[in-house]
């Protein structure tokens, strides 16, 4: 033998020795071993790493660290380390002279000695590279450490025993190693400070990670900080780390930019026409090119294959060395995860021998927690890579969505909506980064099922295929089940966006049903479509239970068949408990991998579903940045020149613009005039470069302003959308506020120009926004503005102000280059040039005179438009609400805001220029500061409410009692009827086990094997039972909720809807109401079954090892502690990543919407930026959320790992007094219970935040109701009112207890009959009148009498249901016409008509397919606003009472609808009573009275002549509406 004579002279000194290592009470190695082995395993492990680290260092240098007396010591330590080695080694050669010693004394210490230097190197060379803490010399120390004490144990040893010869030098010399090893192992756990010139010393709350040392960052202890201040105090968004930087977008994005632009590229640089030819055949069948299938070509003709750029390739080529890193993580787990089964099978064999000596079992036991605490570490390190890659790639993915979305033309725009392009950021990219934590099974699942198939064959030999064959019978019934599961998923979805549309319309035209009282026929509908909806889930709902049962049963219906086919097969086939229990611990292992298969599939498939539509999005056209010539202002000749342009919207879209020419000078101000639809706004896009260019030449110098015909406004404050990322300049900045008219409006506005606006302008009305877009053209201070058309959302005199101080000759503008699309006559007479387009061409072009002389086009234009502008005029410009009144009385806009009153002022703006307006705002700002105040502090608490600290025991005891008491005992009696049977099957088993054998057989197999299958059996039919019990309680459970929401809801007061964003509301009934539908129940079985699985497992350990009572209560203790914990900090951190999403999604929308806007002002890169900036805010809280996850599952899996530690200690300990069968069922117990654990804390966590939804369903369900709907009592008679007679009896009305009385004593008596007329400012209380009448809010003071009732006194139905109202918005809900007209099927079909036919819609009607059951769409859509009108006026014809009240449609009716339904209302309502809220003095000049109200007093009332006479407000009224 070679290395025996390589260790001693002679070669007598054996290499191994069985009896000296192993069969004996005191083990030790030989001699040659030790000198041999033990030296080299720590060497070969520096040096096989040597070669990659380096070059690994060599490309990640992180700054260069200052020598620190650490490092110093360390380097000395290592240097002293290598003199002792060589000191070894001379004594050696020196020793040689005298006596031959054995080659290894040389070798030895040289080897040794050239890796201390190694070593040594390293170290330096990690500090130049500003390594801060190192894995792998901490790693290397340990082995050399851990290699040395064996050796130093068997030195002492040795030296110990009587008359043995000890070579004291060399004793001497290994001294000193050993302790300098013990040294740099202790120095090596402390990390070094951060180098120089890195991120962190700049940053203010770095993250912590880098800077900790290698044991903290496996353990991920380093979070520790985060966790401590989240458990004293609810984080917040500035507690938080900063990313690190390599996982900030700007690291990210342009990485997987540039390797896309390069894959693009490749497949670009091949003929165009073969990508496009499918496209072109399409689009000249049809030009206007149906854009659906235009997606489809890009996907399905397979010629294109070839030239297809693959963004897999891509995203591989970004993140590729990540996955490589996880994958050796991965395959060191899986090899590690099968270690249990064979030590178990190890450590049921010392039991079983009784000879063998004590320190082997402690010796397994030992390896068993070394392998299981290294599987935790490898495990967690292995998913933090994975998240973080995740992470990293959705970040990416993010980036370049919106990058592209900045650079795609129109036409590809088109072929997706804003809702996909974002889904595609928000479902998409979410579905890479699930996938991301997945990926690795594909190989792993495979690879851990063989091997587990291989380690049972050995085993249980062929009897395996059983099991297997189960197994695999299995796989296709829970695909089956996954199917059906997945068809009445999409049946359910169906109904429950049935639902929501439906609460939609319902919340959104809540006013209307309350004013109708048809709250209940309403609320039938809604129980209908969710009666279908619980239908689907209750199918589901034994569904589950199926899959429950088959997931829960499989192992041990595998376990049966396995063992059953074993013992039956031959007679000799003895199930003892090492073949038994080690079985079992191998089918748990293989559980997983099986049941992980299918989801990954699916979870692949998806994404390669997503990977295609982001592929298709990434490689749309772009807009050609060179189309346009953008060149600085020379002389020359003109601003804008255009030659010969022909312009379309895509490649292959028929020419839009043909063959344009004209040139703007320098400063000129010209107009575009035309038809609709004859390409004014396309000019300005394709000037700003937006169309597509097939000839001619266009130069724009100078920058560019745009004013888009739809204002686009960003949701920031109004001075930031004015400024629009250019530097404050105080001065301008208040004389462009000054011109664009909006002073008046920061005036009204709760917090000025610091006011925040709404996403997509909520808060403001039409005008304002158009002003605001205006104002932003103006601030940039361009050589070149257009504007398209600004002038048509704001009133006559606001937008003549406009003209003047800004656009018009005299304006801020008059030096500037002004291109303005207009329809508005007056001004064109003050224009330089005018051009007139007509089909996209210009027809005319020359000076306002110049044209009128032509008599062309131009002058025919003037025609057609000035007729239409007269009539106009007289009827609207005047009238104190223009254009820009009408969202003010608009009851549906005020549930934005807290209190009507802000609405009302804030839309009045527009009305600025009255004296009586404005002292009216300046008195009600101090009004407004107050609910605006009241506005925010709500709406965030709104958003908030049920969302801080622990869940209260209460809504538990709430849900229970939901499901119903006794449903919920009975499932937790059938969970404990489970877990017993489980447990009494397995201990049977090792019963089983133990059974003695005799002549090679055991005794009773038959009756073992019938009483182990009867104990499964039961234990699979307690599973059915609870999960079926549970399912069906969770459906009584959320029917129940459902129902009291939804009528508390619906009985909330008016005054509820305008406090609560329809959005939280419809939240509530769509995602709260789905969680107790579809995730809650599920949630509940698995953590009732991981509860009972814990106990379970204790019970066992207890049962074998009674001693384990000492530990077990300590470990459950800490476990909760951990938990609570972590609870506190994960929720909180849950939390604001969802916080922190939202702005993401929402700035990405906006930009989608105003992105000719951003590019026109060039402001691309600042949005890129922002962009960066929100990602990286919502990944600011999820990476410390991951590595929250990571921090949890490491601690309790070290509780595991205690657990599973001293259950195998006590039962070595105990090994005389246990069976081996009890052994194995303690152990395979304890080695499942980590896998429970962490179950157990993930569904605990899980139930927290999801019962949370039970919580908030409450809440509302227990909000402030209104009045009763029907009081039996005081119910008047059913032909009450006879004739109508209406008293106001010092009537006073409020709409919050807070707020001033809007109404103020109001004594008025309108007799039967009689034809009222209510009249007054914006503002002045007419529509509050109308609610008081309907309740909709009750009377602060005084009442109201009709024909002798209190009106307070009854029921509300019984009131509404007996006044009429024809609302000012005519809202219609979705669903029949006839529905429409009458929801409660209480008239004849022949009433219907008759209504319709004194509502001149007869003929429409019966014109329509459908006749009455023609379906309306959502709002009405598909009714044009008059017929609206119409419809809404029937309603009131079918009810027929003796009340009517007529809130004026102002802007919404055209002149003729409003003569139909005046002339319908005199002759139909004759002997009723009507009230008429005027805003169009001519249609009340006939009545028999006007009331007239200002600040919510009646100051005039009279007949109509004789207040004309009084010459007081309703004098000047009318004079402005031209009356007099």
């Amino acid at each position: 033998m070679g290395i025996e004579s390589f260790c001693s002279v002679d070669a007598y000194e054996p290499f191994w020795d069985w009896n000296l290592t192993w069969h004996t009470e005191n083990p030790d190695f030989t001699q040659c071993f030790q000198n041999t082995v033990l030296v080299w395993i720590p060497c070969i492990y520096l040096w096989v790493c040597f070669p990659v680290y380096f070059l690994y260092l060599r490309y990640h240098d992180r700054g260069y660290i200052q020598m620190s007396n650490l490092n110093k010591a360390k380097t000395a330590l290592g240097l002293i380390l290598w003199i002792v080695c060589w000191a070894d080694l001379f004594y050696s050669f020196w020793e040689r002279s005298q006596i031959f010693r054995a080659p290894f004394f040389l070798v030895g210490p040289t080897v040794l000695g050239i890796t201390m230097l190694l070593a040594t190197f390293l170290i330096q060379y990690e500090r130049i590279k500003g390594v801060q803490s190192s894995g792998v010399m901490m790693i290397f120390w340990l082995i050399s450490l851990t290699c040395a004490t064996v050796v130093f144990r068997s030195k002492i040893k040795h030296a110990l025993n009587l008359g043995a010869e000890v070579d004291a030098f060399r004793y001497a010399t290994f001294c000193i190693y050993f302790i300098l090893l013990l040294v740099q192992l202790i120095l090596c756990c402390f990390p070094e400070q951060p180098p120089l010139f890195s991120e962190t010393v700049n940053d203010p709350n770095p993250c912590p990670q880098f800077s900790a040392s290698f044991l903290s960052r496996i353990t991920f202890w380093w979070i520790t900080g985060l966790m401590v201040q989240g458990y004293r105090r609810p984080l917040e968004a500035k507690d938080l780390w900063s990313l690190n930087k390599e996982d900030k977008s700007e690291e990210i994005v342009p990485g997987l930019a540039r390797n896309w632009a390069k894959e693009w590229a490749k497949t670009k640089r091949q003929p165009l026409n073969m990508v496009y030819s499918p496209k072109k055949q399409q689009n000249q069948s049809h030009s206007n090119g149906d854009v659906t299938e235009e997606a489809e070509a890009l996907i399905i003709k397979p010629s294109q294959k070839s030239s297809e750029a693959s963004l897999f390739k891509v995203l591989y080529k970004t993140f590729g060395p990540y996955f490589l890193m996880s994958f050796l993580f991965k395959a060191a787990h899986d090899l590690l995860m099968f270690a249990g089964p064979e030590i178990l099978k190890l450590l049921i064999h010392f039991v079983n021998n009784k000879a063998a000596p004590n320190w082997q079992g402690y010796f397994y036991t030992g390896l068993l927690f070394v392998c299981a605490c290294l599987q935790t570490l490898i495990l967690h390190q292995y998913f933090h890579i994975c998240f973080v890659t995740g992470m990293r790639l959705k970040t990416a993915i993010v980036g370049v969505i919106y990058r592209k979305a900045l650079v795609i033309t129109n036409s590809a725009r088109k072929t997706s909506t804003v809702g996909e392009i974002v889904n595609l950021m928000s479902v998409d990219a979410q579905r890479f980064m699930d996938l991301a934590t997945y990926i690795n099974m594909i190989w792993s699942a495979p690879f851990q099922v063989i091997l587990a198939l291989y380690l049972l064959w050995q085993n249980l030999g062929p009897s395996v295929l059983a099991g297997v064959a189960v197994m695999i019978l299995l796989v296709p019934i829970n695909a089956v089940m996954a199917m059906k599961t997945k068809t009445y998923q999409v049946a359910q979805m169906k109904s429950k966006d049935n639902r929501i549309k439906l609460m939609n319309e319902i919340l959104n035209g809540i006013k209307v049903l309350k004013l109708y009282a048809w709250e209940l026929a309403f609320r039938e509908k809604v129980l209908e479509i969710r009666q279908k909806e619980l239908k689907v889930l209750k199918k589901s709902a034994y569904l589950a239970a199926m899959a429950t049962f088959t997931w829960v049963c499989a192992p041990f219906l595998v376990a049966l068949s396995t063992f059953a086919v074993y013992v039956t097969i031959d007679k000799n086939n003895i199930l003892d408990a090492q073949k038994a229990f080690v079985s079992l611990a191998l089918f748990n292992i293989l559980r997983f991998p099986l049941n992980m298969l299918p989801m990954v599939i699916s979870s692949i498939v998806e994404a390669s579903v997503s990977l295609k539509r982001l592929r298709v999005f990434l490689s749309h056209e772009e807009l050609d940045p060179d189309s346009i010539i953008r060149s600085p202002i020379t002389a020359g000749e003109g601003c804008i020149v255009v030659k010969n342009a022909t312009f379309s919207w895509s490649k292959n879209d028929p020419p839009l613009l043909n063959s344009i020419s004209f040139t703007v000078p320098e400063g000129s101000l010209i107009a575009v005039v035309g038809q609709v639809g004859c390409g004014k706004s396309s000019l300005l896009s394709a000037l700003l470069g937006e169309m597509d260019k097939k000839e001619g030449y266009v130069v724009v110098k100078g920058s560019v302003a745009y004013v888009p015909q739809q204002a686009w406004v960003q949701n920031a404050t109004l001075q930031d959308n004015i400024i629009f990322g250019r530097e404050m300049n105080e001065s301008r900045y208040k004389r462009v506020i000054e011109a664009c008219a909006l002073l008046p409006d920061i005036e009204i506005l709760p917090a000025g120009d610091k006011t925040e606006i709404g996403e997509k302008g909520v808060n403001m009305s039409g005008g304002q926004k158009q002003r605001v877009s205006l104002a932003r053209a103006v601030y940039c201070n361009a050589d070149v503005c257009l504007f398209d058309d600004p002038l048509s959302a704001v009133d006559a005199h606001v937008g003549k102000h406009i003209f003047e101080n800004v656009i018009g000759p005299k304006g801020i503008l008059k030096n500037k280059t002004r291109v303005l699309v207009t329809h508005a006559i007056n001004y064109l007479p003050q224009m330089d040039t005018i051009l007139v387009m007509s089909d996209g061409e210009i027809s005319e072009m020359g000076s306002y005179q110049e044209l009128l002389k032509q008599d062309g086009a131009f002058a025919e234009f003037l025609r057609t438009y000035a007729n239409a502008e007269q009539s106009m005029e007289s009827s609207d410009t005047n009238s104190p609400s223009g254009k820009e009144g009408k969202p003010v009385e608009n009851g549906m806009l005020v549930s934005e805001a807290s209190g009507k009153l802000i609405h009302r002022q804030l839309s009045n703006s527009s009305t600025y220029s009255r004296d009586t307006g404005k002292s009216q705002h300046h008195s009600s700002t101090a009004e407004l500061q107050k609910p605006q105040a009241e506005k925010n502090s709500w709406k965030l608490t709104e958003a908030d409410t049920a969302k801080t600290g622990r869940v209260k025991a209460t809504v538990y005891w709430d849900y229970m009692k939901a499901i119903g008491l006794f449903i919920s005992f009975l499932s937790i009696f059938l969970f404990m009827c489970n877990h017993i049977a489980s447990l009494a099957s397995n201990y049977w088993l090792s019963l089983w086990t133990d059974d003695p054998v005799i002549n090679g057989t055991q005794q009773y197999t038959n009756v073992r094997l019938g009483v182990y299958g009867a104990l499964g059996i039961s234990q699979g039919i307690a599973v059915f039972g609870y999960s079926m019990v549970v399912s069906i309680g969770g459906i009584f459970a959320s029917r129940h909720l459902h129902l009291n929401l939804l009528h508390s809801v619906l009985r909330s007061p008016m005054s509820f809807f305008e406090r609560t964003p329809s959005g939280n509301l419809v939240n509530r009934f769509s995602k709260e109401i789905d969680t107790i539908d579809s995730t809650i129940p599920p949630i509940i079985k698995m953590f009732m079954g991981s509860t009972f699985n814990v106990i379970g497992a204790c019970i066992i350990i207890l049962l074998a090892t009674p001693m384990a009572a000492v530990i077990i209560p300590p470990l459950g203790l800490l476990y909760l502690f951990v938990q609570r914990f972590y609870v506190a900090t994960s929720r909180q951190l849950k939390r604001l990543e969802s916080v922190s999403r939202s702005p993401v999604y929402s700035h990405f929308n906006e930009t989608l919407l105003g992105v000719s806007v951003i590019r026109a002002f060039e402001e691309q890169k600042r949005f890129i930026k922002q962009n960066d900036m929100k990602v990286d805010e919502n990944q600011k809280a999820y990476y410390p959320s991951i590595v929250a996850n990571r921090w949890l599952a490491v601690r309790l899996e070290c509780v595991g790992n205690c657990i599973v530690l001293f259950a195998a200690l006590f039962a070595v300990m105990a090994r005389n007094k246990l069976s081996a069968g009890l052994v194995g069922l303690s152990v395979s117990y304890s080695l499942q219970i980590t896998a429970y654990l962490n179950w157990l804390v993930r569904m605990s966590s899980e139930l927290e935040t999801n019962i949370v939804a039970v919580e908030r369903v409450k809440e509302y369900a227990e909000m402030e109701k209104e009045a009763e709907w029907s009081i039996e009592q005081s119910a008047p008679a059913s032909t009450w009112p006879e004739e109508g007679k209406i008293e106001f009896r010092g009537y006073g009305l409020r709409y919050r207890e807070d707020l001033d009385l809007v109404l103020k004593n109001i004594n008025v008596t309108i007799n039967g009959g009689e034809k009222i007329g209510i009249v007054g400012r914006t503002g002045a209380g007419k529509s509050s009148l109308t609610l008081g009448l309907f309740r909709i809010n009750e009377a602060a003071e005084g009442e109201i009498i009709i024909d002798g009732v209190n009106i307070a006194k009854i029921g509300l139905h019984d009131l509404r249901f007996k006044i009429t109202i024809i609302p000012q918005d005519p809202v219609l809900f979705s669903g029949s016409l006839r529905m429409n007209l009458d929801p409660f099927d209480q008239h004849s079909d022949e009433d219907i008509w008759r209504s319709l036919e004194l509502a001149h819609l007869k003929n429409f009607v019966s014109s329509l397919p459908d006749k009455l059951n023609h379906d309306c769409a959502e709002g009405g859509e598909n009714l044009s606003v008059g017929q609206r009108q119409l419809v809404c006026l029937a309603r009131a014809l079918l009810r027929k009472s003796k009340i009517l009240v007529l809130d004026e449609a102002t802007a919404a009716v055209d002149l003729e609808t409003d003569k139909l339904i005046q002339s319908t209302i005199k002759s139909q309502f004759e002997e009723c009573t009507v009230l008429t809220i005027a805003h169009r003095l001519n249609t009340i000049m006939d009545y028999t009275r006007v009331l007239v109200l200002d600040r919510g007093e009646v100051v005039e009332c009279g007949s109509p002549e004789h207040l004309l006479h009084q010459k007081g407000i309703f004098y000047s009224m009318a004079k402005d509406s031209g009356l007099v």
